[in-house]
């Protein structure tokens, strides 16, 4: 006779409802929580395919198909479709006046000034760029292009080498 494995072995000829009955008898003992008697859903269950997006809708293929089934298509040309913006005509208005523009336009620099005052103040102090630099929490490059009279002034770089410093770099002493 064929068995069943479950918790004991019952023969396979056995109904639903004496599985059911065992099961009730079990009681909670190696009963499975939300496992109630065995029922079957005769329900129908339908699956569809997902509407095709607006994407999809205008996929090449989708449109031949479209064409071959006889369905309307819409076409719209779109204004500058294709077209460069760069070589339209109005970026050439702002090129222009662009090429005709005559003045240098630089950063501000670092005084002379300033560049020597940081220089003879960290001297004075007997320090280090790479030490002045570590004590105001910049990179050593921060200070080298302050001596040097590359960098682009910063007000807080500043106050921090005037407090670190102990010396007013900016206007008079």
């Amino acid at each position: 006779m064929p068995v069943c494995r479950t918790q004991r072995l019952l023969p396979l000829s056995l109904s639903i409802e004496t599985l059911d009955r065992h099961r009730i008898r079990r009681g909670s003992q190696g009963k499975m929580a939300g496992t109630g008697p065995l029922r079957q859903d005769w329900e129908p269950i339908v699956l569809r395919k997902k509407a095709p997006t607006a994407a999809a809708k205008k996929d090449e293929k989708a449109v031949n198909a479209a064409r071959r089934s006889g369905a309307e298509i819409e076409t719209v040309k779109k204004s500058n479709a294709g077209v460069n913006k760069a070589a339209s005509s109005s970026t050439s208005l702002n090129t222009r006046k662009l090429d005709e523009e005559t003045e240098n336009l630089t950063h501000e620099k670092v005084s002379m000034e300033l560049k020597k005052n940081i220089m003879q103040a960290r001297m004075d102090k007997k320090l280090t760029q790479a030490q002045l630099a570590q004590l105001i929490n910049e990179k050593p490059q921060v200070i080298q292009e302050y001596e040097t009279g590359k960098a682009i002034p910063n007000q807080q770089i500043i106050t921090k080498l005037e407090r670190v410093l102990g010396v007013k770099l900016r206007g008079k002493k």
